[in-house]
């Protein structure tokens, strides 16, 4: 199973299109920032989305100082392709921010995405 861990202003939003969604494998649940960044850091999590207003930085404030840049990527306002996603992932990437005016498209995007690698 895989866990992504959702936090922000939009996380309840977010963690609602995820289930929507009904990838097999993927599960979602809440959390702040800084507990993701604990739980991931511990192997007890595999991903975080973080939505804020801009996407820009907010989003991922608390795990980008936790974690460093090396496992974190934002989106800002733009809608990110799955491939695009792919190679984020493929880099090491675990953590991903965007705004939450692009959170109904992000969204179903980075999940497939994530999906698909951790299969």
């Amino acid at each position: 199973m895989t866990k992504i861990l959702v936090g922000g202003v939009g996380k309840a939003q977010v963690a609602e299109v995820l289930a929507d969604l009904g990838i097999d494998g993927l599960e979602a649940s809440l959390s702040s920032d800084m507990e993701a960044a604990m739980r991931l850091r511990a192997g007890q999590a595999d991903y975080y989305l973080g939505t804020c207003h801009t996407g820009a930085g907010a989003s991922l404030g608390v795990l980008l100082g936790v974690l460093g840049s090396g496992t974190c990527h934002t989106f800002g306002r733009s809608v990110p392709t799955q491939e695009e996603v792919a190679g984020l992932l493929a880099d090491g990437k675990r953590v991903f921010g965007f705004g939450m005016d692009q959170l109904s498209d992000a969204t179903p995007v980075i999940a497939r995405a994530i999906a698909a690698h951790s299969r």
